[in-house]
This record gives C-alpha cells, sequence and structure tokens, in this order.
C-alpha cells in the first residue's frame, strides 16, 4: 500500500532533525575532545618545563657542593685539632653530593633539605678559614716575637759576656797591681868582718838584699819573703832555718825567709844565708819570692 504523502514527509523530518542532533552532538564531542587535548597538551608542557627547572637546580646545587668540596680540599692547617675537623666536614660533603646524585630532581623536599646542608657547611668552612687566619697570625706574631726574644737574649749575653770581660779585665789589672814588687835585689858574699867580697876562701855567710816597692793597692800586713840560694852546681843551700813554702800552687824550699810588716810604703829588708857549709868559686844564683809571686833573681860570683 502506498505510503501517504503526508506521513512521508512527517517521517523525512523527523529523520532530518534527528540526523541534526547527531551531526551536533559529533561537533560538540570533537570541541572538547580537541580543548581537552589542548589542555592536556599545555599541562604536560608545564610539567616538562617544570622537571627542567628542577634538574637545572640539582645541577647547581651539584656544582656549589663540589665547589665546596674542592675548598674543602685545599683548605690545610698546622693544628692537629682543626684537621680532625676538617677531615670530618669532608665527609659529609662527600655523603652530601652522594645523596644528591641518588635523589630525584623533583624530590623538592629532599632538594631544599640539601640547600640548607649545602649553607650549614659553608658557614663552618668559613668559620674553619677565620680560626685558622686568626691562628696562623697568632703564630706569626709568637715566632716574631720568640725571634726578638732571642736576639734580645742574644745581646743581652753578648752585653754580659762583654762587661765580663771588661770586669775581668779590670780585675785583672787591679790584682796585677795589687801584686807586691820588689827593687834593688842583690846577693852579696860577706867575710867575717862583714864586708863584702869576692874570694870564696873567705866568705862566711851570704846576704840577699832587696827593697818591696810602694803600693797602696796591695794588701796590708805581715809578709813574708822567701829566698833560695843555688851553688854553682844548682844545688840549693839548705840549713837549720830552711824552710817550705807554696807559691802559685807549687811547694818550694827556701834556703831562708823573713817577715816584715808591710803597710804599702816601701821595706828595705835584708836576708842572711849562713851556716850552709862552705862556699866553692862560681856562680851562685837568687831567687826571691813570696807566697803569690816571684819577686826577682841575682846572681854573685865568687873565685
Amino acid at each position: 500500500m502506498a505510503e501517504d504523502p503526508l506521513e512521508r514527509i512527517e517521517r523525512q523530518e523527523r529523520e532530518r532533525k534527528a540526523n541534526g542532533g547527531l551531526r551536533t552532538t559529533l561537533y560538540i564531542l570533537i570541541a572538547l575532545a580537541v580543548a581537552l587535548a589542548g589542555v592536556l597538551g599545555y599541562m604536560l608542557y608545564q610539567r616538562n618545563n617544570l622537571v627542567n627547572q628542577l634538574e637545572d637546580e640539582k645541577a647547581e646545587l651539584a656544582t656549589q657542593m663540589s665547589e665546596l668540596q674542592n675548598d674543602f680540599a685545599s683548605l690545610s692547617s698546622d693544628y692537629e685539632s682543626i684537621n680532625h675537623q676538617l677531615d670530618t666536614s669532608r665527609e659529609q660533603v662527600a655523603l652530601l653530593i652522594d645523596k644528591l646524585s641518588k635523589t630525584e630532581a623533583t624530590n623538592r623536599a629532599k632538594i631544599r633539605q640539601y640547600e640548607k646542608e649545602l649553607g650549614t657547611l659553608r658557614t663552618i668552612m668559613k668559620g674553619y678559614i677565620v680560626q685558622i687566619d686568626s691562628l696562623n697570625t697568632l703564630n706569626k706574631r709568637l715566632t716574631a716575637d720568640a725571634a726578638q726574644a732571642r736576639r734580645e737574649a742574644e745581646e743581652s749575653r753578648l752585653r754580659s759576656e762583654e762587661l765580663s770581660q771588661q770586669v775581668e779585665h779590670l780585675s785583672s789589672k787591679v790584682n796585677s797591681g795589687k801584686v807586691l814588687r820588689a827593687r834593688g835585689i842583690s846577693l852579696q858574699a860577706m867575710y867575717n868582718n862583714d864586708k863584702p867580697g869576692d874570694r870564696h876562701s873567705r866568705v862566711r855567710y851570704m846576704l840577699a838584699n832587696l827593697s818591696l816597692v810602694e803600693n797602696s793597692l796591695a794588701d796590708h800586713g805581715p809578709v813574708r819573703v822567701y829566698v833560695r840560694v843555688k851553688d854553682p852546681e844548682g844545688i840549693l843551700l839548705m840549713n837549720n832555718e830552711s824552710t817550705e813554702f807554696t807559691c802559685a800552687g807549687q811547694t818550694l824550699q827556701a834556703t831562708a825567709s823573713r817577715e816584715v810588716d808591710y803597710e804599702g810604703s816601701e821595706v828595705d829588708l835584708s836576708i842572711y844565708i849562713n851556716d850552709t857549709g862552705e862556699f866553692v868559686k862560681g856562680i851562685y844564683s837568687l831567687e826571691v819570692y813570696t807566697e803569690k809571686s816571684l819577686l826577682g833573681t841575682a846572681e854573685c860570683m865568687l873565685r
């Protein structure tokens, strides 16, 4: 049966409207898909930018840590306690570098924590530099002070030695000035009539004559003068009055001696040498001493 034209038109209109709604829905869906793709693309772009930024920050942080590690490596000290602290800080920097290398750049909490630790280690290193500089400055000052003290001590020692030499020289001059001296030393052969002569057969005794010269520096008081008379053979003449004495640490035999009171003025004295046996031809020698020095010598020839 043929379709009614009116119904056909209505059907066609309904189909047209239905097809138009589907196309509109399809267009809307396409528009939504495009918009969603754009949003997702923008979000992905933003995420990639953020990741790249975080990677750059991590790389910069790693560079700073490496520089700090080099700074610690170049830092040294002459003090054991500071060197021990430096070793500890170097280990901390190495550990921090290792932890950073194992941490994702996107872990911003850890990255920020490492930045703070890096800042703390930098502050510690600055403290070491100040401490080492201060100790080096102090050490230089102490070294300079020690060198100055050594120089002053050496100068003082030299001055002391010079003063000691001067004192020793003056003391030597004073001591030399205090030594008794004699003049007019002579040895005479005497006959029985107490007149001098030179015939050995007539000589009965000998006489040593001298004068202790004036010396205000010499010690005052009793002074014993010793004489040693030797015959031509070099044999010391001896008698019952002969005695021992010490001069300059040496013990000697004296033929005779005499004590006089010396008060700084000149003193003339004679010492008798008798009862020594017969005299013979030849040269007799005389030595005159005190306990401090040899005063002088003389000779006498008998024929």
